[in-house]
């Protein structure tokens, strides 16, 4: 027996069909032009080194390394804990739960120790700031100094907005009475700024930390 196709078993088939969710395509496409805008910052660096190699090798001798990798394995630990954040979104579980004697951490606190870490990043450097301006290594010193803290302190702006974008979700968080798909959706589209952000924070530390 032949199947008839009707509008409403059309409708039916249009509402089953997967769609990617709008936000979360938009915020890919976002993420796209901030690599451009990361990229311009990658070229100032290379470039830099390429044309001044002296200022680039004496200029480098300032930097503090491990303190700037253990900075960076806490930021790159948040994306850890925000990840499991996502994944306690995914049960459409966001504060902690107790089953069979166990605590089960819900996203709400794994957001907050991925704001603490996050945090800490920031904090960290600005420290690193104040000893490389003691140090007689001010933004207006040369091109080297420019070049480091304009990169670095985008950066720092775009962690900072990830902080106060992980406050957002967790207020949201509290706010509804039945955490949805809509707040599911809001966790993830957080986690893909923030797996960005940690990723670019990668890539800077290898170029300004251990190109010599």
């Amino acid at each position: 027996m032949d199947c008839v196709t009707t509008p409403a078993t059309y409708n039916q088939a249009l509402r089953t069909v997967k769609r990617p969710d709008p936000v979360a395509v938009g915020t890919i496409v976002w993420l796209g032009s901030e690599v451009m805008f990361f990229a311009g910052l990658f070229a100032i660096y290379f470039t830099l080194r390429s044309t001044s190699p002296d200022l680039w090798a004496e200029m480098t001798k300032h930097l503090n390394v491990p303190y700037a990798f253990v900075n960076t394995v806490i930021l790159v630990l948040s994306s850890v804990t925000c990840q499991m954040g996502v994944f306690a979104a995914e049960r459409f579980q966001p504060y902690t739960t107790k089953s069979s004697g166990r605590r089960r951490w819900g996203m709400v606190p794994w957001f907050y120790l991925t704001f603490i870490m996050g945090a800490i990043f920031v904090s960290g450097q600005v420290w690193e700031y104040s000893q490389l301006v003691a140090e007689g290594m001010p933004i207006s010193a040369n091109a080297y100094a420019s070049a480091f803290y304009l990169t670095t302190g985008f950066h720092a702006l775009h962690v900072t907005g990830g902080l106060i974008a992980f406050l957002l979700v967790i207020g949201r968080a509290y706010a509804v009475k039945n955490f949805g798909r809509k707040e599911m959706t809001t966790s993830i589209v957080v986690s893909y700024y923030w797996h960005f952000v940690d990723v670019v924070w990668i890539a800077l530390f290898a170029v300004i930390y251990f190109l010599k």
